[in-house]
């Protein structure tokens, strides 16, 4: 397990410096000046000397490959630069944003996995039967449904129809103060638009692969020695079953992230979304940077996850193979 997660450090390095390299060079050709964002309104009065003086004092004045290499070597010692955007250092930017984004991605995590193995494993208990076919159909269709438009139905129904949820931040308008009562009840929403999202390929994995173990000789064999049907399903059929669903954890981490900056978005959530939009179309270089860097880290170690929850879960598979 070691001798793997190491040779993945290893792989990860050249990918991370391709990652920001290519976001430093897409950054370079946009459109979009950097300066004016930064300036706002000041800029369209200001003399081209100040704005030349301005552009000096942002770094944005060099060529692409020193002014990746100058953010490189400052992030190699814990100095991610400053963004212009928001007027603060990079790691404060991230560190106040980055709890909220994995509060909410871990829930939603967590939702769809335990809702999808639950429904998974009833409807492959009774192929055919009216659970499998709703549920089913449910999946196929909330496959082709955009998160954002889930979160805006969601909102419609439960914040202003029932008014039962909040419809968005993460404290009540009135409150000046964070509490657990009031994150738990804005995390409700958010949470579960992101989870039901993401479900519908826990669920048709894990109803295919029980299905199949169903049919296995073990199984068989598990029944013909009178096993109760509860022991052959959870204690035979399902860790069979989830094997191929372990391998989607890793797959569904880019969805995720996807996914969670259009829920943050939508619900107005203190994640990384809002800045993450901000530095795409302000071309804040630093920003854009380590907010990619970390993205491409999660990829990696969510990959890294899924092979050795499999390895762990499959005695057949080595570590070291």
């Amino acid at each position: 397990m070691a001798r793997m997660a190491g040779r993945r450090a290893l792989f990860a390095v050249p990918v991370l410096l391709i990652v920001t390299f290519g976001v430093f060079a897409v950054a370079a050709a946009s459109p979009f000046d950097p300066v004016k964002a930064y300036a706002g309104t000041a800029g369209l009065t200001a003399s081209q000397e100040n704005l030349d003086q301005l552009r000096a004092n942002l770094g944005v004045d060099q060529p692409l490959v020193p002014r990746w290499w100058d953010w490189l070597t400052g992030a190699a010692t814990g100095d991610l630069g400053d963004s212009s955007v928001m007027r603060q250092p990079v790691a404060d930017v991230i560190g106040e944003r980055i709890g909220w984004s994995v509060l909410l991605a871990a829930t939603a995590f967590a939702v769809a996995i335990l809702l999808g193995t639950g429904l998974g494993v009833l409807a492959a208990r009774r192929q055919g039967g009216w659970l499998d076919r709703c549920a089913t159909s449910a999946a196929y269709t909330l496959e082709a449904a955009p998160a954002f438009w889930l979160g805006l139905l969601a909102i419609w129904f439960f914040a202003l129809e029932l008014g039962v949820l909040p419809p968005g931040g993460l404290t009540d308008t009135a409150s000046d103060t964070v509490t657990f009562q009031q994150v738990a009840s804005h995390l409700v929403l958010p949470a579960l638009v992101l989870g039901v999202s993401q479900l519908p390929w826990f669920f048709l994995y894990v109803r295919q692969g029980v299905a199949d173990a169903l049919d296995e000789d073990p199984v068989r064999g598990a029944r013909a020695r009178g096993l109760g049907e509860r022991t052959v399903l959870l204690g035979h059929a399902l860790r069979s079953g989830m094997l191929p669903m372990l391998t989607l954890i890793g797959s569904r981490v880019p969805e995720l992230i996807t996914g969670a900056l259009l829920v943050e978005s939508v619900f107005s959530w203190p994640g990384i979304a809002a800045a993450t939009v901000q530095a795409a179309t302000s071309v804040d270089f630093p920003l854009l940077a380590a907010l990619t860097v970390l993205a491409t880290a999660a990829v990696l170690l969510g990959n890294l996850l899924s092979d050795l929850l499999y390895g762990l879960a499959d005695p057949r598979v080595g570590f070291d193979g």
